[in-house]
């Protein structure tokens, strides 16, 4: 008969465990810009994202600049908050180098998706060609949907009361998003930025892991290569007269 002794001690641990390297920088990144801009406000103007400033003035450099910078402490303790809950475990994953490009991609596609609605004719277009967009929160939205494509059952605790499983809680955000984007008003700014980085992080791990473009030329070449086959007598073991078909 077995006997098990009762453990010691338990062990309760939040969140994913200790920092990891591209994680850590970019907090130190966000903070360091974040008491920068306090002292010189000056700073959030000229590196924010302001599509104006995008097309008028080449301000090219934006569309990164502008992820690094925050409106205020709540604002950049809970995108700080997010990345390290759901972006430790995803680094340690994929690896720092490939977490880092995809957080970029995601944080680039929010600022595309930003500028692209401010020239086109959409509604408050005009408003958002005029305004200033700030913030990680479109990379950081990236970051989460990659965790629910990897993670979809794992459940977490929605405004820390309702658990719900990680692939609904990015849904639910995503749908918010959306709404809120082509809502009246010029709520609808940031929460583009969110839309688009949530559609570009997916969009970036479909084409790395074979999206849909990449399967339809598989089953293109596939099917050229059985039509060869067919034209020229060849198929699986060798020639249709070979007797022992061990010719290939």
């Amino acid at each position: 008969m077995a006997r098990y002794s009762p453990p010691s001690s338990v062990h309760i641990s939040f969140g994913p465990g200790p920092v990891t390297p591209a994680v850590r920088t970019l907090i130190w990144a966000n903070v360091v810009m974040f008491v920068a801009a306090f002292f010189v406000p000056s700073i959030t103007v000229y590196l924010g994202l302001w599509p104006a400033a995008v097309f008028g003035r080449l301000a090219v450099w934006q569309p990164l600049t502008y992820m690094f910078l925050h409106g205020g402490f709540f604002h950049i303790l809970f995108n700080m908050l997010m990345l390290w809950m759901f972006g430790v475990e995803l680094e340690r994953l994929w690896g720092t180098r490939f977490f880092a490009k995809f957080y970029f991609v995601s944080g680039l596609g929010a600022a595309a998706t930003t500028l692209l609605w401010a020239v086109l004719p959409l509604p408050f277009a005009d408003t958002m060609y005029n305004s200033l967009t700030i913030g990680a929160s479109g990379a950081i939205y990236g970051v989460l949907m990659a965790y629910a494509l990897t993670y979809p059952d794992r459940p977490i605790y929605m405004y820390l009361l309702f658990p719900i499983q990680v692939k609904y809680f990015v849904l639910i955000m995503g749908a918010i998003a959306f709404l809120s984007s082509i809502s009246a008003g010029g709520g609808g700014i940031a929460h583009t930025a969110h839309l688009g980085g949530l559609a570009t992080g997916y969009l970036y791990l479909q084409s790395r892991r074979g999206g849909p473009l990449v399967q339809a030329r598989y089953y293109l070449a596939r099917w050229r290569m059985n039509r060869a086959r067919r034209k020229f007598g060849v198929y699986s073991g060798g020639q249709r007269n070979d007797w022992e078909r061990r010719i290939h």
